[in-house]
């Protein structure tokens, strides 16, 4: 088969992992004891989950539900580290949390490689994409992406009150990545709402999931239509013409793939970017030393990572097991939450602050074990130019109306809504 031939028909594997298999109805609502009903999609947990992960530590490290037909949520560095290191007791297979669990035939390679694939296959499934993401590869995009953060800014001008989120932090990954996948940039608005389809709505009727799903790979696997018959320079190019085993990849795989870079590299770093904006406007300590002392940048960019890691990523319990003191069952979802082990006293001194010349900062906001982040250095320079760009532009800016900041809910947190006023 050419790799014309391959992409001429709609595969829908892709879009379907989470709309077949065992089905768990969600049940969303007002918690009464976060230790045994806990709801990622409740809004006190999109407003400030914090306080909630303190408490959970203090006197049930390891909290459950019974919602989504069961899930645990560990809430020390050590457990989230250990279960994300553990692949021979919990598949990754499905990443996202929702009221349907993926057919265990779907492993190794899940519906969006390399992120929901087991070993052997990740392995090379990761290898892939690795050139595209060097340091290297990343320094290339970084003068284009300052450009397009001060045309941002250049759009504002005149502006008193601004929403950083929606008017800057949301637009500088979506064209990042855009170019990145080859892609027209003037779909961003597409990729808005691919995104919230995706990962804020776990709770939606299966036949509406389904067709938001549909949507979404129906875009995919035009462009790759587009770019099989006008190849060019970039990565969905590339893993069209990409080989593993001496075969051409298949069409699931592709498109499975360039729906994790669209998906995830773009709703994480914006959330990033806007949760740093969110603490800079709210602290104007923070704010002032930054912008006077430009060159600690990078060090509070890791801190603000820490402090406000944006991603928790699921994976299922493989067999029925004792864990850590508690009596997981096969296909019992766990949600490794970064947040909550960066928040961990017993791995951060002074955990619940934010400290922006913090020295020593091994945080996970880009998730451990094999699943580590593989655009880490490509996130890290969007919101290092993001901020940057920002601080030298709009050096003094605070919060409009701190009621009227808004909050992802679901696995990817960071601010929807974030008005801020410009100037003093």
């Amino acid at each position: 088969m050419t790799v014309d031939d391959r992409f001429i028909e709609r595969s829908r594997e892709p879009g379907d992992d989470e709309l077949v298999g065992t089905r768990s109805p969600i049940v969303t609502g007002p918690v009464s004891d976060w230790a045994m009903d806990f709801s990622h999609l409740e809004p006190e947990w999109a407003a400030d989950p914090y306080p909630i992960i303190d408490d959970l530590r203090e006197r049930c490290p390891i909290a459950h539900t019974g919602r989504f037909g069961g899930g645990w949520l560990p809430t020390r560095y050590e457990d989230v580290a250990a279960i994300a290191y553990d692949t021979e007791r919990f598949s990754s297979r499905a990443i996202i949390m929702s009221n349907f669990r993926p057919p265990v035939e779907l492993a190794p390679m899940g519906s969006s490689p390399p992120i929901s694939s087991d070993p052997p296959f990740h392995h090379h499934a990761r290898k892939l994409l690795l050139p595209a993401f060097t340091k290297t590869a990343v320094a290339r995009r970084e003068e284009a992406t300052r450009a397009f953060c001060h045309s941002l800014i250049d759009s504002l001008e005149g502006q008193e009150v601004v929403d950083a989120a929606r008017d800057y932090a949301q637009h500088i990954p979506v064209r990042v990545i855009a170019d990145l996948l080859g892609f027209p940039p003037e779909d961003g608005p597409r990729f808005r709402t691919f995104i919230e389809h995706v990962l804020e709505g776990v709770n939606l009727p299966p036949e509406e999931r389904m067709a938001n799903m549909d949507e979404l790979f129906d875009y995919l696997l035009a462009q790759i239509r587009d770019h099989v018959d006008h190849p060019r320079d970039d990565l969905t190019t590339y893993l069209v013409d990409a080989e593993l085993g001496g075969r051409k990849l298949e069409a699931a795989h592709v498109a499975g793939t360039m729906a994790l870079l669209l998906i995830a590299g773009i709703d994480t770093t914006w959330s990033a970017i806007g949760a740093s904006l969110w603490h800079l406007a709210r602290t104007p300590a923070d704010r002032e030393r930054l912008v006077a002392e430009p060159g600690l940048l990078p060090t509070a960019m890791e801190e603000f990572l820490r402090a406000y890691a944006p991603v928790t990523m699921a994976r299922l319990v493989k067999e029925d097991m004792r864990w850590n003191g508690v009596d997981m069952k096969a296909d019992d979802w766990v949600l490794l939450s970064f947040p909550a082990g960066n928040r961990d006293p017993e791995q951060f001194d002074r955990a619940g602050e934010v400290v922006i010349d913090r020295e020593v900062n091994r945080h996970a906001a880009f998730g451990l074990g094999i699943h580590r982040c593989l655009g880490s250095h490509l996130a890290r320079m969007e919101l290092r130019i993001a901020l940057e760009v920002w601080l030298e532009r709009v050096p003094v800016f605070g919060l409009a109306d701190p009621g009227a900041v808004t909050w992802s809910t679901g696995q990817v947190r960071g601010p929807r809504t974030l008005p801020v006023r410009i100037g003093s």
